[in-house]
Parts: structure tokens; sequence; C-alpha cells
């Protein structure tokens, strides 16, 4: 006798919980218990310092005298006399020029060029420039400042020896564009292993296609490379932008001088702040800078999600 064969058991479909989305079955309580520490983080080193500047902007707070005891609340009247202090809209405007020229342009085209350039170097000739390239971005802060001071110097600085004019006051002349050119060496690193990064990603099938119909490398450049790594530059111009922006280095050369003339944001803070005494001031003014950086931020989201 034949017995006929099992019934094929009934495909087990797993019911979907409406909006359940506890994917790993950890439970509020356990989730909760992972991301706490990272949330005490945030709150105590983030949003607390944060929290604290926005109010004593609110006061007339200051590091000595009475008002560092009993500060008094004066509401917006800081960020009012922010916007009527012409030093405040000097420091704003160089911050934007130490931006556009140090960040935007020379960091994002150096660094570029770099990458571009490396791509098809030899391997040992690839790793000498990137070690010195990163060099450049490793060293602490006070080092390259007083390298720099050594190149600009007046007397005896390597620039002008190598140029012919000794006598040449580079940090006192020409301060913003000195700063330029300081940060643009210092900061190219980061951008040149982004581009690194990003241009191996390009299908060297395109790369040769445009090589056989004829296109130059800056026809190459905008038609192939470009549309590959769009998000890459936008991301690049966002971190080094807000970095450049928030950057303190700039004291260390020229301390905002001649006459305010290399005062950027963070310098302007930090004069305020130490040498008038004014913080309640002063933390207005970095609660401005804190509103110019989730500007650009929010400009860069909407770009992104254009380009998405």
């Amino acid at each position: 006798m034949v017995s006929a064969p099992p019934a094929a058991a009934p495909d087990v479909v797993p019911r979907r919980v409406p909006g359940n989305r506890d994917t790993a079955g950890l439970g509020v309580a356990r989730a909760v218990g992972f991301v706490s520490p990272a949330l005490l983080l945030i709150g105590l080193f983030l949003v607390f310092p944060a929290v604290w500047t926005i109010y004593i902007g609110l006061t007339n707070y200051e590091l000595t005298g009475t008002a560092s005891i009993s500060p008094a609340f004066v509401g917006l009247g800081n960020f009012m006399e922010a916007l009527d202090d012409a030093l405040f809209g000097n420091a704003l405007w160089l911050t934007l020029v130490f931006v556009i020229g140090s960040a935007v342009l020379g960091q994002n085209l150096l660094g570029f060029v770099l990458a571009w350039l490396l791509r098809g170097a030899r391997p040992w000739l690839r790793r000498v420039v990137e070690g010195l390239v990163l060099l450049s971005w490793i060293l602490p802060s006070v080092v390259v400042a007083y390298l720099w001071i050594a190149v600009l110097d007046r007397d005896g600085g390597t620039l002008g020896a190598l140029l012919g004019s000794p006598g040449t006051a580079w940090l006192v002349e020409y301060p913003m564009a000195s700063l330029i050119v300081f940060n643009t060496w210092r900061g190219t690193a980061f951008s040149m292993m982004l581009y690194s990064s990003a241009l191996a990603a390009v299908p060297p099938s395109q790369l040769e296609t445009a090589r056989t119909v004829g296109a130059s490398g800056w026809q190459t450049v905008r038609d192939v490379v470009f549309p590959h790594i769009r998000g890459h530059v936008l991301t690049n111009t966002l971190l080094i932008s807000l970095w450049t922006a928030n950057d303190f280095t700039p004291f260390l050369l020229t301390a905002g001088g001649p006459n305010h003339g290399s005062e950027t944001l963070p310098v302007f803070i930090y004069q305020q702040a130490i040498s008038s005494g004014r913080l309640g001031y002063a933390a207005a003014i970095s609660f401005l800078l804190l509103l110019v950086n989730l500007v650009v931020a929010m400009l860069y989201l909407l770009l992104l999600r254009k380009r998405s």
C-alpha cells in the first residue's frame, strides 16, 4: 500500500505589526540604555554649553567687577549692540574673506588638483607628496604658526630672502593674504584625501572614453568627473568652511592686527571676552556665529537634497 505524500506545510508569513520599528528586538528600555551614555555626553559637552552661552549672551556678565558676581539681564541688548558695532561688521567681513579665500577656493582647488595629479603618479612619489601634505595638517597649531612667522618675518624671513626683498613685513602689510595662504597650505590635506577617495570611484572606462574622443583635461573634469563627485564637493566645502570660520589659529600669527586688519570672528570674540572682559557681549557674538554656521549647513543640505 502506497501512502500518500505528506501535505506541504503552509507558508508561514510573519505578521507585520503596524508601527513596530524595533527590528533588533531590544525593547524601549534596552534601547534607551544603549544610547543614554552618548546622549549624556552630547548633553554635557554640546547642549549645555550652547544653552549656557545663550543665557550669558542675554546678560551683562563680565570677567571682573560686580557684573561678574551678579550679572544683570539685558535681553537683546548685546545682540543689538553687535549689529551696530563697526568692529563686529569688520570681523564678519574678514571671516567671510578668510573662508572663501582659504577654504572654498584655496583648499578645495588645491586639494582637488593634488588628488587629480597624483592618481597616475608613481607610488613612491605619491606617498612622498601625501606625507608632506599630511605633515602640515597634523602638526600642532603652535608649531605651524611659529614656522610661518619665521617664514614671513620682516628681518631674516625665509620668504623675503627667497624673493630678494628683505625688510618686507608680510604679516603687517598683507595680513589677510598671509593668513589665506597659511590656512590653504595647512588645511589642504583633508581635501586632498577626500578627493582622492572620490576620484577612485569614477569609472575608468568613462575617463578612457573622454580621452579617446579628444576631450581636454578641463572638459573631462567638468563633464565626466564632476557629476560623480558632486556630493563629495558639497560635503568637503561644508566641512572646511565651518572649520575655517571657527578657526582660532590666525590669532597666533597676527593677534587680529594690525589695527583689526586680520581680526576674524573667533579672534574678535576672544578679544571681547578676555582682553575687554565682556563675557556677555562675547557670548552674544558667539551665538550669532552659531547662527551663521547653521545657515551654511542648511544651505548645504538644500543643495544636497536638490542633487538627490
